[in-house]
């Protein structure tokens, strides 16, 4: 498949701070691609340098086969961009934001179609400032497919939203990307990576450290299952390293938190060895291995408290 984004060697520091460390991306058309990772992580300024409101220090990019700084314009046309926080003016009402943004563009959306897409029909002559958080995102998103562009780079799109909120956005999102249109988000939700992506890359500190879709950078993991426990008293790892079927052992809070190949094998082994060595079990659950467990897995750190 033709590469709609890509970029080589890409960095931009901040003084002492390597916000992107010699980053390489490509993101085919056609498809949606995620980075995940931590707040501080560098997705962000990765993303606004690939929309072009951001210099690198260093590295190439190329969108739709162009490069930023010979067809600006012609760019600008073609994406579409929604910002991890947009400030919208809030003495418009939501067809007068829309109908602003479309007239941004020599070819666009029906701000009318653009309202009923986004579930903001009933809120077409409320102004701005009154909308609720769910609905002003929704708005942004709305915003930046006014030009029913090529490609769709959202920032964080749903943090703070309310669940419902949040999947009216995926539901978008996806129809937009089952048009045929290319999709680069970044996210620290790993449902929502795993739901929306094809592919996803793991960034940390500027660098991406893993790539691939959601689905084999699990399986790469070689233990799909997870097996959360906490006992009175606490057991040791040695104990636990002990135990067939167990590989990596994590743990957090007083909880343990042990990948397993094979959950028939495994659970009974550690109920045994809890029972040999006095340990009485305080609680037991299991879940599918999920991406948070990847980038446990990659960097010793959990995604969802950095």
């Amino acid at each position: 498949m033709n590469a709609a984004i890509s970029c080589t060697g890409l960095k931009k520091h901040y003084g002492d701070v390597k916000a992107v460390d010699g980053l390489d991306l490509e993101v085919r058309a056609g498809e949606c691609f995620g980075m995940l990772g931590p707040n501080g992580a560098g997705k962000t300024t990765t993303i606004e340098i690939l929309e072009g409101l951001t210099k690198p220090d260093a590295g190439e990019v190329t969108i739709l086969g162009r490069r930023w700084g010979s067809h600006e314009r012609e760019l600008r046309e073609r994406l579409g961009i929604s910002l991890q926080e947009t400030r919208l003016t809030e003495k418009l009402t939501v067809f007068e934001t829309l109908s602003l943004f479309r007239s941004f563009y020599v070819r666009g959306r029906n701000p009318e179609q653009l309202m009923a897409d986004l579930s903001l029909e009933e809120k077409r002559d409320a102004r701005v400032g009154k909308l609720s958080g769910g609905q002003r995102q929704r708005l942004a998103v709305a915003c930046a497919l006014a030009g029913d562009p090529e490609i769709l780079f959202l920032d964080e799109p749903t943090t703070g939203l309310d669940p419902q909120s949040r999947l009216q956005l995926w539901e978008r999102i996806a129809a937009y990307k089952a048009a045929g249109r290319t999709v680069l988000l970044t996210t620290h939700y790993m449902e929502e990576a795993e739901r929306l992506c094809d592919r996803v890359a793991v960034v940390d500190h500027g660098k991406i450290i893993a790539q691939g879709s959601p689905e084999d950078l699990i399986a790469g993991l070689h233990a799909p299952h997870i097996i959360e426990f906490s006992t009175d008293p606490a057991v040791s790892d040695e104990m636990l390293a002990k135990i067939p079927g167990v590989g990596e052992r994590r743990q957090r809070d007083g909880q343990w938190f042990l990948a397993a190949a094979s959950l028939a094998q495994a659970v009974p082994a550690l109920l045994a060895a809890l029972d040999d060595a006095g340990a009485k079990l305080v609680s037991l659950s299991t879940h599918q291995a999920t991406l948070e467990d990847v980038f446990i897995s990659l960097t010793g750190r959990e995604l969802r408290n950095e």
